[in-house]
């Protein structure tokens, strides 16, 4: 199963997520998709992923864009599961501190509070060295204008990396490594 992890004031209904969808639905695997709208809270978002994870009927990927990365690096750590991160928020307890306050979901419109104590709940799941590199894709585009691209390959340092010039922040060819993705989850030969 996939359990895809949308970032910052986004949802299931980004590209990424609905573009993932389509494409395992396509290949008759959808089923083994899984996508929610986390909440705003990391406590909350990771206790919603947990509960995804414990009662999966079949191996668990997580797939995370920017802060589901974070996510999902967090994730893939405390569980030993395989992680696939697109443009990955890498500090997010700093690349996060300005946006406290009153917040807009891209997406839904829905407006929600991203607290003070967010920051220092990130802060607490922060991973300072990627144990099993070999179960981690790192998908960046170097383009990336909300995140530095480096610190990603830096902090992925041994996993497999596809890390393309140009593009940006959504990282711009995604459709064209959604197989790569399948492939690396183990879903697809």
């Amino acid at each position: 199963m996939l359990v895809y992890l949308h970032g910052f004031r986004s949802s299931p209904q980004s590209n990424k997520a609905r573009r993932l969808k389509a494409h395992m639905e396509g290949r008759g695997l959808g089923h083994l998709f899984w996508c929610r709208q986390l909440p705003p809270s990391p406590e909350d978002a990771i206790a919603l992923a947990e509960r995804a994870i414990e009662t999966a009927a079949t191996p668990v990927t997580v797939v995370g864009s920017s802060l589901g990365g974070y996510y999902a690096t967090w994730l893939a750590e405390r569980h030993r599961l395989r992680a696939v991160l697109v443009n990955p928020a890498v500090v997010a307890h700093l690349s996060l501190a300005e946006f406290v306050g009153p917040q807009t979901n891209l997406y839904t419109g829905e407006t929600f509070d991203f607290r003070p104590e967010y920051i220092e709940a990130l802060r607490a799941i922060e991973v300072s060295r990627i144990s099993r590199p070999q179960d981690c894709l790192l998908l960046a585009e170097t383009g990336d204008e909300v995140l530095d691209y480096r610190q990603a390959v830096a902090k992925y340092s041994g996993a497999r990396q596809i890390v393309l010039e140009g593009g940006d922040h959504s990282f711009t060819r995604w459709d064209d490594y959604l197989d790569t993705v399948l492939e690396f989850a183990g879903v697809l030969p």
